[in-house]
């Protein structure tokens, strides 16, 4: 029984807004949907998949499926990214909903999964309900993948990664929300291509709400089948944590700064030919990740496992990376900025005597 908070009451029935974010994602979203489709009616749900410019059969999937349901349906997202497209989504059919709930098509769900959700929400009243994540992997790359995203190793402690469940947390893998906490903190952050969900979360923990981890629901994430794509996702994930490092600097834990390590370690390493000791740290840190693949192949009883230490190379190197690159880019871009901003201060001010609108507030803003 998940533990409860002061004053929470059961919720009855609620309405709730599923939206799925996807790209190319044929090999999965017809058992994604044909899972939610199950659910849809009995739970009233309305499924809306957030497509951002599919080239292979998912939207044709997808329109199969609402042909036949009308609780389900394809949604065009332009911008592509996945924040754009929850945004857009619960602007356009969120009206009436009280909760949202995120389904991220690059993965498996159990029976029942939105049933779940809800009624954890109903208990304790959660702002935001997290689950736990388990990879699993098919070939003998991503088994080697999942075996370092399930561990230490790979996953740095997390507690939404190593299976910890029911208790309160400040980050965790999104599947619900309600609406009126979603639409207080502004949504997602339409500059983050990655991290999204964890620059969500600073916010509703920086305005008082309250994050449950539940660990009666796991979804089953599926990695990238190649060392290449593996350090391409991670290079993105990294970026995407030093703008969150940026925005919200009290949020950054000691697994960031050791993964930041990793990106000077490797480029010290090139000085190697000047004196051995610059390869020090890097060799240091090769032998301790293959080393730990090594057990990890052998507890778990498979050879493929035991590869987990390169894949997790692959990962911690593009996170690194990918960290400091865009972190350079964002401290330069300030710079220029604040370069350009007494010219573009005075232009402004000419423009706006000229058509007399001096000091008024903006048109617009973003979402957050």
């Amino acid at each position: 029984m998940s533990p409860l908070r002061d004053g929470q009451s059961e919720r009855s029935s609620a309405s709730a807004l599923v939206v799925v974010p996807c790209l190319n994602e044929e090999k999965h979203i017809e058992q994604v949907i044909s899972k939610l489709a199950r659910e849809a009616e009995r739970l009233d749900l309305k499924v809306i998949v957030a497509d951002g410019g599919s080239t292979d059969r998912t939207c044709s999937i997808v329109q199969e499926i609402a042909r036949s349901n009308t609780r389900i349906a394809l949604m065009h997202n332009p911008k592509r990214i996945q924040a754009a497209a929850i945004n857009a989504a619960v602007s356009k059919y969120g009206q009436e909903s009280d909760f949202l709930i995120r389904v991220d098509a690059h993965a498996g769900y159990p029976n029942r999964y939105c049933e779940a959700l809800l009624n954890v929400q109903a208990r304790t009243q959660a702002d935001s309900v997290v689950v736990t994540m388990h990879t699993a992997g098919s070939s003998c790359f991503e088994r080697a993948a999942a075996a370092a995203q399930n561990s230490l190793l790979g996953n740095g402690g997390s507690a939404h990664r190593n299976e910890i469940g029911d208790c309160w947390v400040d980050h965790g893998h999104h599947a619900l929300m309600t609406i009126d906490a979603f639409k207080a903190v502004g949504g997602y952050d339409e500059t983050f291509t990655h991290n999204e969900d964890a620059e969500l979360d600073a916010r509703l923990i920086d305005q008082g709400f309250h994050i449950f981890l539940t660990g009666e629901v796991r979804v089953t994430y599926y990695p990238r089948g190649s060392i290449a794509g593996l350090f391409r996702q991670y290079f993105n994930f990294g970026s995407g944590r030093a703008r969150n490092f940026l925005k919200h600097p009290n949020g950054v834990k000691l697994r960031h700064l050791a993964l930041a390590a990793i990106a000077p370690a490797l480029c010290l390493a090139l000085l190697a030919p000047i004196a051995g000791i610059f390869a020090f740290p890097a060799v240091a840190w090769a032998v301790l990740c293959v080393g730990y693949g090594l057990v990890l192949g052998r507890r778990l009883q498979d050879p493929c496992a035991a590869g987990a230490g390169i894949a997790a190379m692959a990962m911690q190197a593009g996170w690194s990376f990918g960290f400091f690159r865009e972190l350079i880019a964002c401290l330069i871009g300030a710079k220029s900025a604040k370069r350009t901003e007494p010219a573009s201060l005075l232009n402004h001010l000419q423009l706006s005597q000229e058509s007399g609108t001096a000091g008024s507030e903006p048109t617009h803003g973003s979402a957050s």
